[in-house]
């Protein structure tokens, strides 16, 4: 099986020998792997297998032990975390909002907050303006994760993290949030890196993917090639 190799130039986003280990395990191996400005790279990989792990160590959500996540060629042990985590925005599997209305939300933790900037960060959601008054407890599923990654792009970020960030919703509402983060990466230039243990989706939305085996990767290359390798790879 074809091992990743370094990272190109054209990575906005990338690790070189991240290793992470919890107590006497392994979770990840030397993964050296790079994400591509404006591209959707999916991150797949049977359960146990880093995903996530590899997730949280792109915007410090959790340290490596050793190796480094690199933005734009820096190691981002060298930014304040409220600047990475600017730069480099997360959505999780379950829209975690405030009680409040979603002005609140989106524009928690924002030093200027003007209803403009809130509102063209809807419009990218493909959310209209009139959300803002909306009270985010009484959001449908797909409303709720829209609105988190509304939070996310308020913030002008570079890169956007999705872990499994439409496991809990129902078909059309996971369709069109693959529809809007295909559109994000291209028109956006966002550098968007997707963990999901689908692969249907990751061939739907991701041009790259990159398969993790027991914390190792297996392949990196096109959704379809690690589709076609995941037998072999996890047997």
């Amino acid at each position: 099986m074809e091992a990743c190799g370094p990272p190109g130039p054209s990575a906005a986003l990338a690790t070189d020998h991240l290793v992470v280990r919890r107590r006497k395990a392994v979770v990840l191996d030397q993964i050296t792997v790079g994400f591509a400005r404006g591209a959707v790279t999916a991150v797949v990989g049977p359960s146990g297998a880093g995903k996530t792990s590899l997730l949280r160590c792109l915007n410090r959500l959790d340290d490596p032990t050793s190796g480094r996540v690199l933005l734009d060629g820096e190691d981002i042990r060298q930014l304040d975390p409220r600047q990475l985590r600017r730069r480099v925005g997360m959505v999780f599997a379950a829209p975690v909002l405030f009680s409040g209305d979603v002005r609140a939300n989106l524009a928690y933790g924002l030093e200027v907050a003007d209803d403009g900037r809130l509102a063209a960060a809807l419009n990218a959601a493909q959310l209209p303006t009139s959300f803002l008054d909306r009270d985010a407890g009484g959001l449908s599923a797909g409303e709720g994760q829209r609105v988190a990654i509304a939070r996310a792009l308020v913030r002008d970020p570079e890169a956007l993290l999705l872990d499994e960030s439409t496991s809990a919703l129902d078909q059309d509402a996971a369709g069109g949030i693959e529809a809007l983060v295909r559109r994000l990466a291209e028109d956006r230039g966002l550098t968007v890196v997707m963990v999901t243990h689908d692969l249907d989706q990751a061939e739907r939305v991701a041009g790259a993917a990159v398969l993790l085996v027991r914390g190792r990767v297996a392949l990196a290359g096109t959704a379809r090639q690690v589709r076609c390798a995941w037998r072999e790879a996890v047997g």
